[in-house]
């Protein structure tokens, strides 16, 4: 990952800050980003890529790495591989989010609650119109990148800010930053949009002699 894509987080908060001295503007502006995010939202009916994500610490220190595929069909269905370094699946039918993880061979299932639904990969595979409910949302350009700044306005989520980053069309990148300050960072390639996914990919069979943990909360 490039050094303009790690200080990426640290220079949209100074630019997030500088709006707060302005008493008319953010309100206008955050207006304006959240509809240029419906804008590129809103023809996403289908998005499949290869991805590569990193956790970093809150100075930047490398965690770990993972590298996986990733594909999603609105509305609410995904599935997102983790091939190494070890294998891990996630699979939304719309209904409930299957946590297969074989070398445990443990399954966790949710059922599709408001904060589950607000993990960052289930974000993109909801309806606009509940994302720019949910969050404040904020925009600029970072180096011919259209980059969308997502802040919770409840407190009942799993991270305190995410970063979508669009160069052009296509989302490329996802930056997500806890309460801790550790982030997450992922960068997509081998992007295909709105191209035909099977049904079949959304669906999850438990396979035998796996335990099962459901979490069903509805």
């Amino acid at each position: 990952m490039s050094d303009t894509q790690t200080r990426r987080p640290s220079s949209l908060m100074l630019a997030a800050s500088a709006l707060g001295l302005s008493l008319t503007a953010p309100l206008a502006m955050a207006n304006e980003a959240a509809e240029r995010l419906t804008e590129r939202l809103d023809p996403l009916e289908s998005y499949q890529a290869t991805f590569e994500q990193q956790i970093l610490d809150g100075s930047g220190e490398r965690l770990q790495d993972a590298r996986g595929e990733m594909w999603l069909s609105r509305p609410g269905m995904l599935r997102w591989e983790v091939e190494a370094p070890y294998m891990q699946t996630v699979v939304s039918d719309g209904d409930d989010v299957y946590l297969y993880d074989p070398d445990l061979e443990q399954v966790t299932v949710q059922a599709m609650d408001d904060r589950v639904s607000h993990t960052p990969a289930l974000l993109l595979s909801g309806r606009v119109s509940d994302l720019t409910k949910s969050f404040d949302v904020e925009y600029e350009e970072d180096s011919g990148d259209d980059v969308f700044t997502l802040v919770p306005t409840t407190p009942d989520t799993l991270f305190e800010q995410l970063q979508m980053v669009f160069d052009g069309e296509m989302l490329s990148e996802l930056w997500m930053t806890d309460s801790t300050g550790q982030r997450t960072a992922i960068t997509f390639s081998n992007a295909e949009l709105n191209g035909d996914i099977d049904d079949e990919r959304f669906e999850f069979d438990i396979p035998d002699g796996t335990d099962v943990i459901r979490e069903d909360q509805r």
